[in-house]
């Protein structure tokens, strides 16, 4: 409540006083004015002059109470009082000496140039809304050119897009002419191949045979030709020596004759001249000498013959071996023609086995083809996949754009009404404020005084009721304010000026000036700009990123003051069984050996304490004959294929750094040998524990043991050793102990303890006092028909029978449980409760005993022996993390996978829910549309589609908010 003061009198016009609250434009604002109409008549009595008013109020100096509230319905009073706080009642006369009219005067100078100020003020604030109409006009006009910027942005969009998309189809339609093409050159190609092997195959063979051919008819010309020349010579030496003998023969059967028809002529003679002389003695001795002459020629003849007769049987000697080297060559041509048949029978099966390798190379080139066309045409979906959702998103933001662009123009034009409004107000205040000052008084005379207050654009008539005004300035306004008003005044504005309680607070109130709103407040919309990818996907994206880092945060702070935080039961380690709040993270897969996996894995361990993890499973550690470690030799040699010794002393070292547990690997069962026996056989070990035959068992079929037979099953690809030698089992317990206190393992993995008694686990768990064991019984789940039965009791009974022959002192993992979630999370969840209401794995009958996993090496991996549906790891996650039992998360999931976020989330559902491996469980709803349990005090979870959530539930109570919601895969509540 504001008061202000008027002077005695008045000529045709009231000072008037304005008090304007600091309030928003728009709230309502009452005023006040007092109306008075005067005339003066002058008085000479006393020196003083007397003015005379009909129909007019007494003018005396008076105070004008202004009041103002927030309740728009209650009409705000004010009214007039005299100086001494009377009433006035009718008019009177009253005398005016020249000092008040002076005075009055004055103050009427004073409102008048008070009313030329308050003109110059609406000046000022026309033209400041003047100024603002022509800011809103250039920001709509930025707002209309932004908008068709972004409508020709998205207009290029579409069209970059359809342009993209033509492309893609060309794209498409010349791939697929490409291929055909591709296809029809493959084809050719083939043809053309197998013609030119057919050309090249033909080429060779005839080649071949035109060889052979010239071979075998040159060695029969040869054959020929020797034969005939041997004959010739036969002939021509035989011709030529019987010629020659026969001529000779001639000759000398001619001299014969002619010597002995000489000699008949001279024994003719002799005869004669005997008878006429009785003939000579000389001339027979001649004719005697003469027939020795002719038989020694003779004589030479025979031997000239024999030499002939000799010449001719070699002659027939050299034709023999003619015909014998005809007759090999003659082999050898048979010969060279079988080689010749073998050689195109093997060149038509190589050109056989050749056209097969070539039809096989067509047929995968077409397989290749066909891939490369479906990889194309996927890739093209995916692309057309991307840009439609890269239109609808351009769309979406647009829109976004749009909407905000609309909220601000709404804002805007709210803005502008509100200031039209607040200075149409004050325009119609200021003429009447201006009507009232320059309103001359009337000259009737009145009975009563009145008092108008102007209010909202009404004027009501009051009475002049002492006890009315009284009662207006202690209780406030005629109606009581209602309390949640009151607060939302309050809460509106702070600074509002207390309620007077008091008429002498009143009285002495302060004058408050104009205090219009600035138009810096007033235009704060149309002044803000906005922010750079100002898009609401990117807010989404902005808020998801900051609640993770928050998460983020929150677990790492609780990380810093774990140690604190956790009671005795969470901190008290038990042999082999740990806290039983243990979540242990498989470090490595099957191709982790490929890499230095110590190294990579060294880095990581600041990332897996910060999501919670508290145990880190590593990779065997010993020398191996396999890289992966599964088949050890050397048990105190530590340099594998993971990396050196020194390297995993380094990265256990990192994990306990960061609080985590290391697990070894240790394969206790079988060990590879390092020589040979006598005999052939792979039995003798080598390196610091050099065991013979005897520490393999007796009934291992292939390394010919001689120790006692085996205590479990048998594993063929390496010696079984036997651990009921004294002498095994120490030297084992010393290498556990030298793993444990010298590299820093914490506590083991347990391979294939099936080919052992668990009695042994037990004598080693003892000595060597790991932190936490588990142990690996896998075997075959009940199968009928090629489906999983529904129970599983004797499988788990085995796991069990296992973990009781230790003494409870080592976990197994829960393989039933996998089994079962298999076949579960596919709409069958009644699978997850047996008829006593428990789980059916393991877990069911000895939760602290229980290891659950999804997948490990083994069973995915690059082996994929027994894989984890993909499609469900989500909700395997959410049923082992949420459960009892200790979860184990495989290293491909969380790190390759891509549900990294999603196992975070989990395990802070369950450090928040307190849950542990021994955390009871009460399970509601298991049928084919969902699951639904209780684990813990604290924590409610939901598989499946069921419609449910906790206030559907009659036994639970409490408050329950939901944690994480994932929809028909699951759901999680925590308890306030």
């Amino acid at each position: 409540m504001v008061t202000s003061t008027l002077p005695d009198a008045l000529f045709g016009s009231v000072q008037y006083h304005p008090s304007i609250s600091s309030r928003r434009h728009h709230d309502p604002v009452q005023f006040f004015a007092v109306k008075s109409l005067s005339t003066a008549n002058r008085r000479s009595s006393g020196g003083k002059r007397k003015v005379l008013f009909a129909e007019a109020w007494l003018c005396k100096p008076r105070h004008v109470v202004f009041s103002s509230m927030d309740d728009s319905a209650e009409a705000l009073t004010d009214f007039l009082d005299d100086g001494d706080g009377n009433s006035l009642g009718s008019s009177k006369v009253v005398g005016v000496d020249d000092n008040e009219l002076l005075a009055t005067r004055k103050a009427l100078s004073d409102a008048r140039a008070r009313n030329k100020a308050i003109e110059k003020e609406r000046d000022q604030l026309l033209e400041k809304l003047a100024r603002s109409e022509a800011k809103q006009k250039e920001y709509l006009s930025t707002v209309m050119h932004d908008k068709d910027l972004a409508i020709s942005e998205l207009e290029v969009a579409e069209a970059l897009f359809n342009n993209k998309l033509e492309e893609s189809l060309e794209e498409k339609f010349s791939l697929e002419s490409k291929l055909v093409l591709a296809k029809q050159d493959a084809v050719e190609l083939a043809v053309q191949v197998e013609k030119l092997a057919e050309i090249a195959f033909q080429q060779a063979t005839s080649h071949i045979l035109e060889d052979a051919q010239l071979r075998v008819s040159a060695a029969e010309a040869s054959a020929a030709e020797a034969s005939f020349q041997i004959e010739e010579q036969i002939r021509s030496a035989s011709e030529g020596a019987i010629n020659s003998v026969l001529q000779q023969s001639k000759d000398a059967i001619e001299k014969a004759l002619a010597v002995a028809e000489s000699v008949g002529d001279h024994t003719t003679k002799a005869m004669a001249a005997f008878v006429d002389n009785m003939g000579p003695v000389d001339e027979i001795i001649s004719v005697q000498s003469q027939n020795i002459k002719l038989s020694n020629t003779v004589n030479d003849l025979e031997s000239q013959l024999l030499i002939y007769r000799n010449d001719i049987d070699r002659l027939k000697l050299e034709l023999k071996q003619a015909r014998k080297e005809a007759k090999a060559y003659e082999l050898r041509a048979n010969d060279v023609e079988k080689l010749l048949l073998e050689f195109q029978e093997s060149s038509r099966k190589a050109a056989v086995q050749q056209e097969e390798e070539i039809k096989s190379l067509l047929e995968k080139m077409r397989k290749d083809a066909t891939e490369k066309r479906k990889a194309a045409s996927k890739a093209f979906k995916l692309e057309i996949e991307r840009m439609k959702a890269s239109i609808e998103a351009a769309k979406e933001i647009a829109r976004s754009q749009d909407e905000a662009y609309m909220r601000r123009c709404e804002a805007l034009q709210r803005s502008l009404r509100a200031a039209e409004a607040a200075s149409k107000m004050w325009r119609q205040r200021a003429e009447m404020a201006e009507d009232l000052l320059l309103k001359k008084s009337s000259s009737e005379e009145r009975d009563e005084e009145a008092i108008y207050s102007v209010n909202g654009g009404r004027i009501d008539l009051l009475m002049d009721d002492d006890s009315q005004k009284w009662k207006l300035l202690t209780d406030g306004p005629r109606r009581p304010t209602p309390e949640w008003m009151a607060r939302r005044i309050r809460s509106l504005r702070p600074r509002f000026p207390p309620r007077k309680t008091h008429v002498s607070e009143a009285m002495t109130a302060g004058y408050k000036t104009l205090d219009l709103p600035k138009p810096d407040e007033v235009w704060s919309i149309a002044q803000e700009k906005l922010k750079e990818g100002d898009v609401l996907v990117e807010h989404v994206i902005e808020k998801e990123v900051i609640e993770k880092k928050r998460k983020a945060l929150e677990r790492a702070l609780q990380r810093k003051t774990v140690k604190w935080q956790r009671t005795p039961e969470e901190t008290k380690l038990e042999s082999g069984t740990g806290t039983g709040r243990e979540i242990v993270f498989q470090g490595f897969n099957w191709e982790s050996w490929r890499r230095e996996w110590y190294l990579e894995l060294a880095n990581k361990a600041a990332d897996l304490s910060r999501s919670g993890i508290t145990a880190v499973w590593f990779p065997p550690p010993t020398e191996s004959v396999a890289p992966q470690g599964y088949m050890p030799s050397d048990l105190y040699n530590l340099n594998s294929a993971y990396g050196s010794v020194e390297e995993l002393r380094s990265c256990i070292e990192e994990m306990h750094n960061q609080d985590l547990l290391a697990l070894g690997d240790v394969v206790l069962n079988h060990r590879c040998a390092h020589k040979q026996s006598p005999n052939g056989v792979w039995n003798i070990f080598g390196g610091k524990l050099a065991w013979g035959p005897e520490a393999i068992v007796c009934d291992d079929p292939n390394f010919q043991g001689r120790g006692n037979p085996s205590s479990g099953d048998i594993f063929h690809a390496a010696p079984n050793i036997d651990h009921s030698q004294e002498f095994v089992r120490q030297d084992v317990k010393e290498w556990l102990n030298w793993l444990r206190n010298d590299i820093g393992f914490d506590g083991w993995r347990l391979d294939f303890v099936r080919g052992f008694s668990g009695g042994y686990v037990k004598e080693y768990i003892e000595a060597s006092n790991p932190a936490f064991s588990i142990g690996e019984y896998w075997d075959s789940l009940a199968y009928e028909g090629g489906n999983l039965c529904y129970n599983q009791d004797a499988h788990r009974q085995r796991i069990v029978n296992w973990i009781n022959a230790t003494g409870g002192s080592s976990s197994a993992f829960d393989v039933t449980t996998k089994g079962i979630l298999h076949s579960a999370l596919h709409n069958q969840y009644w699978r997850l409760i047996d008829p006593q209401g428990k789980p059916t794995g393991v877990m069911g009958w000895w939760p602290s005993r229980a290891v659950t996993f999804l997948e490990n090496h083994d069973t995915g991996s690059t082996q994929g022996h027994w894989p984890f549906p993909r499609d469900k790891l989500t909700q395997g996650y959410a049923y082992i993390l949420t459960h009892p039992g200790t979860p184990v998360i495989f290293y491909d999931h969380f790190y390759d996978f891509g549900i990294r976020d999603i196992i975070n989330e989990l395990i802070e559902a369950r450090r928040r829910a307190g849950i542990h491996c021994r955390s009871a469980l009460k399970i509601y709803h298991a049928n084919n549309d969902g699951y639904v349990a209780q684990i813990g005090d604290t924590l409610v979870m939901k598989l499946g589609h069921l419609d449910w959530n906790p206030s559907k539930e009659v036994h639970l109570d409490g408050t329950w908010q939901k944690f994480v919601d994932k929809g028909p895969e699951y759901q999680i509540w925590l308890r306030q």
